[in-house]
Parts: C-alpha cells; structure tokens; sequence
C-alpha cells in the first residue's frame, strides 16, 4: 500500500494500517456526520473490514448510536482518548469500514471522489466546480463512474448479502 495508508487515533493507542486502496472517499453533509462530528461534513474511506489490520496492542470499543436510516451505526473508538476511527452502517454491516479519513498519519492521500448529502451542506461550504456531488446518494448506476470498474466490483460484493 502507499504512503498515508496508517493511522490511528490521538493518543497513539489504537493503530491501523489499510491493506488495500479504499474503494472510494465519501464527504458526507448530511446533519447527523455534521452533529456527530461536530464539523460541516464527515469524510470517510470506505474499505473492507477485513483490509483494515490493527498494528496495535489496543483493540477499539464499539459503541452503537443512532443514524438517519432508523437501523444504527456502530463507531469503533479508542477506549482511551475516545477517538472515532471509522463506522459500521446497516447495508453493508460489519463487512465494511468507513474509515474516518482524518486519523489517517497522511489524510491529504484520500481526497473525496465524492460529495454525498449536498442538500444539506452548510451553505459556506464552496465544493470544487467539477466535484461529483449528489443531492442525497447516488444510485447504483452511478457507481461504475465515480468508483471504477474494480472498486464498483469490491463496492458490490459488499452490499450483497
């Protein structure tokens, strides 16, 4: 993998290295990332679970809360600073992380490829004149394009069954 693929959380205890490029790099607006992280916009990696490897001692604690779908999130944390490191939601459950993009050691590697939830961006918020942005989530017609033939293949087997 290249460089900016470790990271971790704030106090060093929970570590992770990505075993595989993320299939693609979501900036969510929606207000539930804004209220959970407390910023305009999330920005999550999403990657199989099982190309993620902890290279730490510390195992992440897995608290669930609530998400605008009604069927819950899971956040894995660091048990000790308290850290969000990535995200478990219902369609492709455990299979998948979506990887907070900013505990990465170099987050500049994962920009966007896409802006999800751009009904509810924060209106300062100015995207890049040709991002790929969609309103709320784009349909599975989409995928191909803003993925990637192999990347919309790992994106399929994920969301099935």
């Amino acid at each position: 993998m290249s460089e900016g693929s470790e990271g971790g959380c704030t106090c060093g205890q929970v570590r992770y290295r990505l075993l595989d490029a993320p299939i693609v790099v979501h900036c969510c607006h929606c207000r539930w990332c804004q209220r959970e992280t407390g910023s305009a916009f999330a920005l999550n990696a999403v990657i199989e679970a099982d190309r993620v490897e902890l290279i730490g001692e510390t195992v992440p604690e897995r608290i669930e809360t609530p998400s605008l779908s009604g069927k819950g999130q899971a956040i894995l944390r660091c048990p000790t600073c308290k850290v969000a490191l990535w995200s478990h939601y219902s369609g492709a459950g455990d299979k998948a992380d979506y990887l907070r993009v900013g505990t990465l050691d170099n987050p500049d590697a994962f920009p966007p490829n896409v802006h999800i939830f751009t009904s509810s961006k924060q209106p300062w918020v100015a995207l890049p004149e040709r991002a790929e942005q969609y309103e709320v989530f784009y349909s599975g017609k989409d995928v191909v394009r803003i993925y990637g033939a192999n990347a919309a293949a790992r994106w399929k087997v994920l969301r099935s069954g």
